[in-house]
């Protein structure tokens, strides 16, 4: 029999609770627990919708119900029974539908919905796709095919393994800022090693770090084609920083391709991971209290709105180094758009692999009409150091 899961959909100034019953039977002698809290609520009193007692209800119906134990719940929270809670972790593995146009990307950050909660994931691995029920390799998931991934969640939330309670492990994800349904699937099981890592508490923080370099700690998100400018103002910007007593570090697109990111192409699962790393890496350096200057075509913006996301507010500033494609092509510094038109580079942002342009970068950069240091100076400015 499936354990007993109860989602309450509403709540009333009388203390009485509504909910819908997910599976199992809930009776009015059953021990409850609220998740993902875990405080002991007791037992319940069961209604009838005209307030009619009642000594149990069963799947799939609407529940009335009041507490005997004077707890404050919350629409969206879980009832279980106490003596077979769900099971709580922020990664598991899953089998997903794909059913967005555009594929599915290990890394990439998408909204997660499920009956207990909506947290942010990312697919940190795709396993394996299923063809025909066998097991294939992929890097990616297309419309229509369905994987087998771990989930990686920033908040932990309340779930039950498919096998045991099919209800509790449905989910969807959804692009952030967009409710369309890009994929639906269910839990497999938690990942054990999720829980044997806890965050280590620090004695020294970023406050305390940034207030002896007597800066406050930014990262500079420097986006754009290749060629249009991105490392030469990086430079000079840093330049700048480094004059007036700042302390900063400067992360070059080519640069950590030589060593972090050495086992990467250019794929876009691949461009994906790159960026993921990237941003990781400046949070660190900003916890140690530094100002970070990133130069990364970084080509989607769901990787930038990652990256942003990962930051307090007002420490990640986008710069979008507007530069036309033609005059990326004029002047090919290293002669990668040559090689790219001859099919000689292939996934070549610009040529055969998209660049998403920022829709509100917090700062645009013309460099047709503006020289490296005035771009630069226009930067600095900006910051209000």
């Amino acid at each position: 029999m499936q354990p007993m899961r109860l989602l309450i959909t509403g709540t009333a100034s009388d203390d009485r609770i509504t909910g819908t019953l997910l599976s199992g039977e809930l009776t009015s002698s059953m021990a409850l627990v609220l998740m993902p809290s875990g405080e002991m609520l007791g037992t319940a009193l069961l209604t009838t919708p005209d307030g009619d007692s009642l000594q149990s209800a069963n799947p799939d119906t609407e529940v009335h119900l009041q507490l005997s134990a004077n707890i404050a719940v919350q629409t969206g929270q879980l009832i279980v029974q106490a003596d077979a809670r769900p099971e709580v972790a922020d990664q598991f593995m899953a089998q997903i539908e794909w059913l967005d146009p555009e594929p599915m990307l290990p890394g990439r950050n998408y909204q997660l919905t499920a009956p207990a909660g909506t947290t942010r994931a990312a697919i940190s691995r795709l396993k394996y796709r299923l063809d025909a029920g066998q097991q294939a390799a992929a890097s990616e998931l297309q419309t229509g095919e369905t994987g087998v991934v771990n989930l990686a969640l920033s908040d932990a939330i309340a779930y039950d393994p498919v096998a045991l309670c099919p209800a509790l492990a449905e989910f969807t994800l959804h692009s952030e800022n967009s409710h369309t349904v890009l994929g639906r699937g269910h839990v497999l099981h938690g990942l054990r090693r999720a829980s044997n890592v806890h965050w280590q508490a620090l004695a020294v923080d970023q406050q305390s770090r940034a207030a002896i370099k007597q800066q406050t700690p930014k990262l500079i998100w420097l986006t754009g084609l290749s060629g249009s400018g991105k490392s030469t103002i990086a430079n000079l910007l840093e330049k700048k920083l480094l004059a007036c007593g700042r302390h900063s570090y400067l992360l070059d697109g080519d640069n950590v391709r030589h060593g972090l990111n050495k086992d990467l192409g250019f794929t876009d699962a691949d461009r994906v991971e790159n960026i993921r790393r990237v941003a990781e890496t400046a949070k660190l350096m900003l916890d140690a209290g530094l100002i970070v200057i990133s130069s990364f075509i970084s080509p989607f913006r769901a990787e930038r709105a990652m990256a942003r996301q990962l930051l307090p507010a007002g420490q990640f500033v986008e710069v979008f180094v507007n530069t036309p494609l033609a005059v990326c092509e004029e002047r090919d510094p290293k002669g990668l758009y040559g090689k790219a038109r001859r099919g000689d580079i292939k996934n070549f942002t610009g040529i055969d692999s998209p660049y998403e342009a920022p829709e509100a970068p917090d700062l645009i950069i013309d460099t047709v009409n503006m020289s490296p240091q005035q771009a630069a100076e226009r930067i600095f400015e900006s910051l209000q150091l």
